[in-house]
C-alpha cells in the first residue's frame, strides 16, 4: 500500500494507483488508465461558520454542481458529506463533498461513460481509508 498524505488527510493506496499533486489537486490514477481520481482540500478559517453541517452542505452542492440532481449521505473514513453522479458528453462524474473539522474535501471520479462502475468498488476503499491529517487532529 502506498500512503498519500497531506496536512489535513491521509489516505492508503492500492499498488496499482499511483498519485501526483498538481495546482494544489492530488490526482489518483490506476494503472490501467481507466479514470482519475481528484481531491482539492479547502480549509475554512477557525470560528468560521462551516460546511460541516447537512444543510451548508446540501446548499454548496445545489450551487456548486448542478448537474447532479440527486445526492445521497456519504461516509468516507473520519470525513462526512454528500456524494452524486452525473453523465457528461461521453463521461460519468462521481464528486463528493466531504468535511471534517474546518476541512473540506471536493473530490471528483472521472471515467469513460463505457467504463463507468468499473473502478467504483476500488474508489470506495480508498475513499474509505480517509483519516485526518496533523492539522485537524488537534481541533
Amino acid at each position: 500500500m502506498n500512503i498519500v498524505e497531506t496536512d489535513y488527510w491521509c489516505l492508503m493506496l492500492p499498488p496499482e494507483w499511483s498519485a501526483e499533486q498538481e495546482d494544489g489537486v492530488i490526482r489518483i490514477i490506476d494503472q490501467d488508465g481507466i479514470g482519475e481520481l481528484a481531491l482539492t482540500t479547502l480549509v475554512q478559517e477557525s470560528g468560521a461558520s462551516g460546511t460541516n453541517s447537512v444543510s451548508a452542505l446540501a446548499e454548496l452542492v445545489a450551487a456548486e454542481s448542478p448537474e447532479v440532481t440527486e445526492w445521497a449521505p456519504a461516509r468516507c473514513g473520519a470525513f462526512s458529506g454528500l456524494e452524486g453522479r452525473c453523465e457528461e458528453d461521453a463521461t460519468q462524474i462521481r464528486e463528493w463533498y466531504l468535511a471534517h473539522g474546518e476541512a473540506l474535501l471536493y473530490i471528483t471520479y472521472v471515467c469513460e461513460l463505457a467504463d463507468a462502475g468499473m473502478d467504483d468498488a476500488a474508489v470506495d476503499e480508498i475513499l474509505g481509508t480517509l483519516v485526518a491529517g496533523d492539522a485537524l487532529s488537534q481541533h
